[in-house]
C-alpha cells in the first residue's frame, strides 16, 4: 500500500475521532441540577448580587462541584446580573453578543488562510475574533465579580471555539501539505505523541478555573513573547545558526521559479525524501538539502507547547513553527505542514477534554465558522509558495507584538489599545 493513501486514511481517522470524541464527551459531561435544587442555592430575584454569590458558595470543607451553564445562568438571572427580557445571544444567554453570520464566515476564512499559509497564528487570530471582534471577551470579563462561574464557563467556551476552528484548519491543511510533499511525517508523529500528553493535562487542570481577564493577560504575554522571539530570529546571531533551513528554503524557491519560467526539473533532487528514521535519529532531504533531528526533542517540545496552547485555547502553531524553524532547522515551507498535523492531534485531545468537563458549545455559530475555515484552509497552501520566507516572519513579528501588548495590558491593567 502506498504511503500517501495511508497518511490520508490516518488524517481522516483523526478527524472522525474528533467528532466521535465530542459526542462521547457530551454524554459524559455533567448534567444540570434539577430546578428545585438550583432554587435552594440562590436568594430570591430581588436579592443583591453579592448575597446571591454568597449563597451559591459550598459549605466549609465541601468539595466544590463543577457548575454547569444552566446553574450559573440561573444564579445570574435570579441575582439580576442577567436580564431575561433581552434577546438570547452567545450560548443562549439573554443579552450576550450575537454575531452576524457573514462576519463570522469572513473572519473564519482569514483564520483558515493564515493558519494554513504559515502553520501558525490561526489560533491567535481565532482568539482575536472571538474576544475582540465578536465581543465575547468583554462580555465574559464583565462577570468577574458579579457572576464568576458564568464568566469562567464563557471563557472555556471561547477557548473551545478557538480550538474547533484551528483543529478543522489543521486537518485540511495537513492533507493538502501531505499531498504536496511538504509534511515531515516522522517529525509530526514525534510532536503529536507529546501533544497528546500536554494537551490533556492542561485542558483537564484549567477547565472552569480561569476568569476571562486572567486568560486575556496570559494570552497576551505568550503572544508578546512570540513576537520578541521572532524578532531575535531576524538578528545576525540567530541567522548564523539557521544556515541549513535557509539553504532548504532557497532550494525550494529556486525550484518554484524554474517552474514559473517553464524550465524542466528533470534530474533535480526535488521534494521531501525520508532517508532514515529510528528512535534516536531521523534523516531526510528537502530539494537536495540534508536535514536531521532527534525524535525525542520534538516529543518533549510537543508536550510543553501543546500544554501551553491548550491552556490558552489556541492551536500551538504560533509556538510550534518557531520551534521547528529554530530547533530542528526546518524551512517555513516544511514547518507549516508539519506543525499542522501536530496541532490536529492536540486539538482533538483538548476539545474532547473540555467538553467532557461540561464546557458548552455554540454549535450553530461554530458550524458557520467551520465553512469559512474550510475555504481559507484550501486557499492557504496554494498561495504560500508565492510568499517570501523573510516576509512571513516580518508579518508574524508585527502581529505578535501588537496583539500581545494589547491583550497583556487589557488583561492585567485594564488599559486598551485600538483594535485589540
Amino acid at each position: 500500500m502506498k504511503k500517501r493513501p495511508v497518511i490520508a486514511l490516518a488524517l481522516a481517522t483523526l478527524a472522525l475521532s474528533l467528532w466521535l470524541g465530542v459526542a462521547v464527551a457530551q454524554q459524559a459531561a455533567p448534567a444540570a441540577a434539577p430546578a428545585p435544587a438550583a432554587a435552594e442555592a440562590v436568594k430570591p430575584a430581588d436579592a443583591a448580587a453579592p448575597a446571591a454569590a454568597e449563597a451559591a458558595k459550598p459549605a466549609a470543607g465541601a468539595v466544590k462541584k463543577k457548575v454547569t451553564l444552566e446553574e450559573a445562568l440561573d444564579i445570574a438571572k435570579k441575582s439580576g446580573v442577567v436580564d431575561e427580557s433581552k434577546p438570547a445571544g452567545f450560548l443562549g444567554i439573554p443579552g450576550a453578543p450575537s454575531v452576524n453570520p457573514i462576519l463570522a464566515f469572513a473572519w473564519a476564512v482569514w483564520v483558515g488562510w493564515i493558519f494554513s499559509t504559515v502553520g501558525a497564528f490561526g489560533g491567535v487570530m481565532a482568539g482575536v475574533g472571538h474576544m475582540s471582534v465578536f465581543g465575547f471577551g468583554a462580555y465574559a470579563g464583565a462577570f468577574k465579580k458579579t457572576a464568576p462561574d458564568l464568566g469562567k464557563i464563557i471563557t472555556d467556551s471561547i477557548k473551545a471555539s478557538n480550538q474547533f476552528l484551528v483543529g478543522t484548519s489543521a486537518a485540511i491543511s495537513s492533507f493538502n501539505y501531505m499531498r504536496m510533499g511538504r509534511l515531515v511525517l516522522p517529525l509530526a508523529i514525534s510532536l503529536g505523541l507529546g501533544s497528546l500528553i500536554g494537551a490533556y493535562l492542561a485542558a483537564a487542570l484549567s477547565a472552569g478555573k480561569l476568569d476571562f481577564k486572567s486568560y486575556q493577560g496570559y494570552f497576551g504575554l505568550f503572544v508578546l513573547f512570540l513576537g520578541c522571539w521572532l524578532f531575535y530570529q531576524t538578528t545576525e546571531g540567530a541567522k548564523s545558526k539557521q544556515k541549513t533551513a535557509k539553504l532548504a528554503a532557497k532550494a525550494f524557491e529556486d525550484a518554484v521559479k524554474k517552474q514559473k519560467c517553464g524550465e524542466s526539473l528533470e534530474g533535480c533532487d526535488i521534494g521531501l525524501k525520508i532517508k532514515k528514521f529510528t528512535a534516536s535519529t531521523c534523516e531526510f532531504t528537502f530539494y537536495g538539502v540534508p536535514l536531521q533531528f532527534n525524535p525525542l526533542i520534538p516529543f518533549i517540545g510537543g508536550a510543553v507547547i501543546s500544554a501551553i496552547a491548550a491552556f490558552l485555547g489556541v492551536g500551538g502553531g504560533f509556538l510550534l513553527v518557531p520551534f521547528l524553524t529554530s530547533v530542528t532547522q526546518l524551512p517555513m515551507y516544511l514547518a507549516a505542514g508539519t506543525s499542522a498535523l501536530a496541532v490536529l492531534v492536540s486539538m482533538i485531545t483538548s476539545i474532547i477534554t473540555l467538553i467532557s468537563k461540561g464546557t458548552p458549545i455554540e454549535w450553530g455559530f461554530i458550524g458557520t465558522e467551520l465553512i469559512g475555515i474550510a475555504v481559507g484552509s484550501f486557499i492557504g497552501p496554494m498561495t504560500s509558495k508565492y510568499l517570501s520566507d523573510k516576509w512571513m516572519k516580518r508579518i508574524f513579528i508585527v502581529l505578535s507584538v501588537y496583539i500581545g501588548a494589547g491583550y497583556t495590558l487589557a488583561g492585567f491593567t485594564g488599559f486598551k489599545i485600538p483594535g485589540v
